[in-house]
């Protein structure tokens, strides 16, 4: 199994009834399947799941993040193993510099 591969935690109840709604609260009830591990009822989420320590962090790309958020901050990026992402403050002047810089670094822009 892939290492960073996890079920989809979904609330107890979730495909039943969509009020329940899909995002993950933890089964509370007395007589919750889910609760007691029962085979076919749900995963729950614990500690055994969690990512490697040298995966965590990481973009899916493998890249870890950098927040940029003007010129100067492309030449602290290592571009073997960092990416940038552009700070959504920038407008659409800077941006375009920023990309530019970046191309001529051989930087790799997250979100160009």
């Amino acid at each position: 199994m892939n290492p960073r591969r996890k079920p989809k935690f979904l609330r107890h109840g979730a495909k039943a009834r969509k009020a329940v709604g899909m995002k993950w609260r933890r089964p509370r009830g007395r007589h919750t399947k889910m609760k007691i591990y029962k085979k076919g009822k749900g995963h729950m989420p614990k500690v055994g799941y969690g990512a490697p320590k040298n995966l965590r962090w990481l973009h899916p790309s493998g890249f870890r993040e950098v927040l940029i958020q003007n010129l100067n901050d492309l030449n602290k990026i290592d571009n073997k193993k960092e990416a940038g992402r552009i700070s959504h403050r920038i407008g659409k002047k800077k941006r375009q510099m920023i990309l530019e810089k970046a191309k001529e670094l051989n930087i790799k822009i997250l979100n160009p």
